[in-house]
């Protein structure tokens, strides 16, 4: 489910794919309106499982596992600051305790707000497994 996610550069929340076109992919907000619209190959679409934050010790770490470390914070539930309105200090302090190894000169407090955002768009949509079902399959293997 988590690979069907998509954020398009330019556009606000997430969207997911519903089907694809010949120069297009038709994406659904995963906001309450629940809107269709086209993205073309010349916006800048990406998938949220291939999104990874910088941290201090070399490796990335993917999107969905800070997702999934806020999950485990806040037993599943929307996170209670507001991403827009909140000062800075809060918002730093959040991610600290959701990634605390964070590389701190990379990652700006912007980034910071729009992970709370998608997360909580995510949870709204009833989107709460994070992680990757292939990974764990191939370990397993």
């Amino acid at each position: 489910m988590i690979k069907e996610v998509l954020a398009i550069s330019g556009k606000p929340g997430l969207y997911r794919m519903i089907s694809r076109g010949k120069n297009m992919l038709i994406v659904e907000s995963l906001d309450e309106a629940k809107r269709r619209m086209p993205a073309y190959a010349s916006d800048r679409v990406v998938a949220v499982s291939e999104i990874s934050i910088y941290t201090d010790d070399g490796e990335d770490t993917p999107l969905i596992s800070v997702f999934d470390s806020i999950k485990k914070l806040y037993e599943g539930k929307e996170v209670d600051i507001n991403h827009k309105k909140a000062d800075n200090e809060d918002i730093v302090a959040f991610f600290e305790k959701a990634l605390p190894n964070y590389d701190t000169e990379r990652v700006r407090v912007s980034d910071m707000r729009k992970v709370i955002a998608w997360y909580n768009i995510l949870v709204k949509a009833g989107v709460t497994d994070f992680e990757q079902k292939e990974e764990k399959e191939e370990k397993e293997s």
